[in-house]
């Protein structure tokens, strides 16, 4: 999306890109949390490097 979270994310877990993002998506809908989740896993990327 808009961080490189969904790329970087789905190479950490064997997904691709579009299935995470769909994911996040998913979560976002039905629960609300996605754009939380989406943060942290940013934040998480930012100081893994």
């Amino acid at each position: 999306m808009i961080l490189g979270v969904s790329g970087w994310f789905g190479e950490k877990i064997g997904l691709t890109e579009k299935q995470t993002r769909l994911g996040f998506v998913l979560a976002v809908l039905l629960a609300g949390f996605g754009v939380g989740l989406y943060l942290i896993l940013w934040i998480v990327k930012m100081f893994s490097k």
